[in-house]
């Protein structure tokens, strides 16, 4: 699951990614970006994870690495911007096509995941509600195949 800053998109899709799915599915969060590196999720995320009983207070913002590209057989960006950074990192056609967008995957009409950064609550939950229903749809179609 990537976003921009991984502090609140990424770690929530993680977490409730993580939550639908058995213990043999890995699952983790980058961003794009460093600013955040080391830092928890938003306090933002983390309260309404909480509210549908998912902690992701543990976990901790880091970049995106190459070898994450070789490493996992599905990245799920959480718009197209973070996709077209992802898709900049690959080395060759075989990355690219691990590169999808979480929503468009998800059959919903929304592509991208809006950023609630400079949001309130409601955008969070916003967010959140957009995940949950992209993860639903993910754990059937992972499960199942």
């Amino acid at each position: 699951m990537v976003c921009l800053g991984n502090i609140c998109r990424s770690p929530l899709a993680e977490g409730i990614l993580k939550s639908k799915l058995p213990n043999s599915f890995e699952v983790d969060s980058a961003g794009t970006g460093f600013w955040h590196a080391g830092e928890q999720p938003d306090h933002r995320s983390i309260k309404v994870a909480m509210q549908f009983g998912i902690d992701i207070s543990y976990q901790r913002a880091r970049q995106i690495k190459p070898e994450d590209l070789d490493y996992f057989d599905i990245v799920f960006v959480m718009d197209s911007n973070n996709k077209k950074d992802v898709l900049a990192l690959c080395k060759n056609d075989s990355q690219k096509r691990k590169i999808k967008l979480i929503l468009e995957e998800a059959n919903l009409n929304e592509l991208n995941v809006p950023d609630p950064y400079y949001g309130d609550e409601k955008d969070f939950l916003h967010v959140f509600n957009l995940l949950d229903k992209a993860c639903e749809n993910l754990t059937q179609q992972l499960i199942n195949d």
